[in-house]
């Protein structure tokens, strides 16, 4: 399923904070949004998830307008782990997960086998298997997260809206979440502080800057060093990743792109990162 965006603007209380967005998702395909914090990236997807209506343009899933959709059909085609997690459940891992299956069944409708195969591979999925009777309240941030993104799988929708998904995660974690994202060949449109980890995962990049679409396509051609003194005000050396043969991002951090470069004190060792 494709997703279109398009000549999308959105607005808090008479401030816009998203003007005329376009961009699109590829079947199959992670497409990343990446921007500095304030450019849009959460509202926009807010709208995707139909979590915010925008007010002006639309969001079309192959061809049909989102907003045309009943709830329950949005939630058969698109499975959200936003920002604003809500961390008060007062049901277990495995309760949890299971909300993911209410768009397939009616009122006070008991689970079934397709439900319990689904729930089951969906904590398998994220590393949570071992944890289905704790309750949701007592796991840790990571754990939290894996739990949630384990109920948009439950989904078993054709798109997946995840909004800074690698939050709160260890490096072990963070890498078994991407690579997680890149087996399912949903399409994914995925939100990422982090631009390494974005140049590793994603097939093609939407850059935001003060709500406004600034540049678009694969990773390699999108984070250019003249991109990132311009948008994120960082001075940075783009190379060759070597494992992996992806762009790698080297920030220095002694200075913004726009500022000074600060003296060195001590021993220095290469700084690489995000």
């Amino acid at each position: 399923m494709r997703i279109d965006v398009e000549d999308l603007h959105i607005a808090y209380d008479g401030r816009t904070v998203v003007a005329g967005a376009h961009l699109i998702a590829a079947e199959g395909e992670i497409t990343g949004l990446v921007g500095p914090n304030g450019s849009g990236k959460s509202s926009l997807l807010r709208t995707v998830y139909r979590h915010l209506k925008p007010v002006g343009g639309r969001v079309l899933l192959d061809g049909t307008d989102l907003r045309e959709l009943s709830p329950v059909q949005a939630a058969r085609r698109v499975a959200a782990l936003p920002q604003e997690r809500g961390g008060d459940f007062e049901l277990t891992v495995r309760e949890v997960v299971a909300m993911g299956r209410t768009p397939y069944k009616r009122a006070f409708a008991a689970e079934d086998a397709t439900d319990r195969d689904v729930v089951s591979k969906a904590l398998a999925d994220v590393g949570m298997a071992d944890h289905t009777g704790r309750r949701f309240t007592e796991l840790s941030g990571g754990e939290r997260q894996r739990v949630l993104l384990a109920r948009a799988f439950a989904q078993q929708t054709d798109v997946l809206v995840l909004d800074e998904p690698t939050n709160h995660l260890d490096i072990r974690h963070q890498v078994e979440l991407l690579a997680l994202l890149r087996a399912q060949r949903r399409t994914t449109l995925v939100s990422l502080h982090d631009l390494n980890a974005a140049a590793s995962v994603c097939d093609r990049l939407h850059v935001l800057h003060e709500g406004n679409v600034v540049a678009s396509g694969p990773p390699r051609e999108v984070l250019i060093p003249a991109l990132l003194a311009e948008v994120f005000g960082v001075h940075a050396a783009v190379v060759e990743h070597p494992l992996t043969g992806d762009p790698l991002i080297a920030f220095d951090h002694r200075a913004p792109a726009d500022g000074p470069v600060l003296p060195r004190s001590g021993p220095t060792t290469a700084r690489v990162g995000s």
